[in-house]
């Protein structure tokens, strides 16, 4: 049996760049970073040679799962139009306790949006209500900020 999730992992194409925005736009605390390469990162990934550089960051709960940013240093990160609609991770989202703020923050910061805040009443399905915005990384991963209602 599963005991938790240990960490959500996206592929960047910039490091550097990634855990800049992650850690001073997003707010969350860098954790550390490893270099993977050898037979056992070949076979992990499926590709010969295969050679990456691997970042951690965490939320200010200790407890939620880290997030992972992956850069591949063998070869360079297919670009991909990221998609809601098709099967794959469609989003991270983090959880905020006031996402007028944070998105006035972001959005000054230059970050792109798919639209503004959203208001949602999900009661009916024992959801609650909540604020939600999609949002773009530096390599057009889609990203989620909500609100619940207390």
């Amino acid at each position: 049996m599963f005991t938790t999730i240990a960490h959500i992992g996206l592929t960047v194409s910039e490091l550097e760049r990634s855990v800049a925005f992650y850690k001073d736009v997003l707010g969350l605390e860098y954790v550390g970073e490893m270099e993977m390469g050898g037979p056992e990162t070949a076979a992990l990934f499926q590709r010969e040679g295969c050679r990456a550089r691997v970042a951690y960051l965490r939320t200010a709960d200790a407890n939620a799962a880290l997030v992972e940013l992956i850069q591949f240093t063998d070869l360079p990160a297919k670009e991909d139009t990221p998609d809601l609609f098709k099967t794959s991770i469609s989003e991270l989202c983090f959880a905020t306790d006031d996402i007028d703020r944070e998105y006035q923050s972001m959005a000054k910061q230059g970050v792109r949006f798919l639209s503004e805040p959203q208001t949602f009443d999900s009661t009916q399905y024992g959801f609650g209500k909540s604020r939600a915005v999609y949002f773009y990384d530096p390599d057009g991963n889609i990203l989620e900020l909500i609100q619940p209602e207390k």
